[in-house]
């Protein structure tokens, strides 16, 4: 079936695209804790030299009024309009590897005629693998390595790196419409889901979205260097320990939510299952608490990392 003229603009520009490439999706949207995705298209987008393969239609699959594109006021006249971008493009990791690259936001409408210019477009490139992740909050502590959930078709994924392996219905996205219908079609696809601790997914954790860069890795080979999210989060795990320090009801959450977290990994038969939250505060009050001191804290005091 020929793709939709109105869903997407091909680039006449675009440069030859070798078949067999890995596809990473990242797509903006409902499930982004601790803003991870977010970053990744952020970092994606500077670190990797994508050039555009295609370009999707904003009039089409975007709702302006609920994200609406940002313009700069100068004085007296507009100037630098900046609309929202979804596109695909063609870039390299950090050891010069081509992949291919679907970022920017998830669409608000047409996910049919998406999803089918999508899958038409592995098909066309022959992608030898789909790779897409997101976030969500989840009741664990910052103080341990960020689990993932892995979906798809890729078994071994699954195996090795599926922390939480949950039997449940959630509210979908256009991720998981994309993988369901790559999983249709045969295409070796994988999702990982990065469990962001709930106090933390209302802020900008940069250990999210090096969670899923790691992902990434792991899923394709891709390598990503991430130094300045490293430096970024060691500052950032700074000002967290050091509130969680200043604060009683803070600590006995955090002690807690580590117990449960080792006896949960460590296969207990009474661990307490991760989405339980017993009577631990609200994820609204911690996350509330936290923004305030991370917000106010005085930019002189800030500790870089080397």
């Amino acid at each position: 079936m020929p793709f939709s003229g109105s869903i997407l603009e091909r680039v006449a520009s675009a440069p030859p695209v070798p078949r067999g490439l890995p596809l990473v999706i990242a797509l903006t949207g409902f499930t982004d804790a601790g803003s991870a995705v977010s970053r990744v298209v952020q970092y994606l987008r500077d670190e990797t030299g994508p050039t555009p393969l295609v370009v999707f239609a904003n009039d089409v699959l975007l709702d302006y009024r609920a994200r609406r594109p940002v313009i700069s006021f100068d004085a007296d006249h507009l100037t630098d309009y900046r609309p929202a971008r979804l596109e695909l493009s063609l870039a390299h990791d950090t050891l010069g590897q081509p992949f291919l690259l679907l970022a920017g936001y998830e669409p608000d409408f047409a996910w049919d005629a998406f999803t089918l210019a999508v899958t038409e477009l592995c098909d066309e490139l022959a992608a030898s693998t789909v790779t897409w992740v997101h976030a969500i909050p989840m009741p664990v502590p910052h103080t341990r390595p960020l689990g993932t959930t892995v979906s798809g078709t890729r078994a071994d994924l699954t195996a090795a790196h599926s922390v939480w392996k949950p039997q449940t219905q959630v509210p979908a996205t256009a991720g998981h419409l994309l993988e369901y219908r790559l999983a249709e079609a045969g295409v070796a696809v994988a999702g990982f889901v990065i469990l962001v601790p709930h106090y933390l997914g209302d802020t900008e954790y940069p250990a999210a979205a090096l969670a899923a860069l790691d992902s990434l890795t792991v899923a394709t080979g891709l390598v990503f260097a991430g130094d300045a999210l490293r430096d970024e989060n060691r500052d950032y795990l700074e000002k967290v320990d050091e509130q969680v320090t200043g604060s009683e009801e803070l600590s006995r959450m955090v002690q807690a939510l580590e117990e449960r977290y080792d006896a949960y990994m460590a296969g207990s038969t009474n661990a307490t299952p991760m989405i339980h939250t017993g009577d631990l505060p609200s994820a609204e009050e911690l996350a509330a608490e936290l923004e305030r001191f991370l917000a106010t804290r005085p930019a002189d005091e800030d500790k870089r990392g080397s």
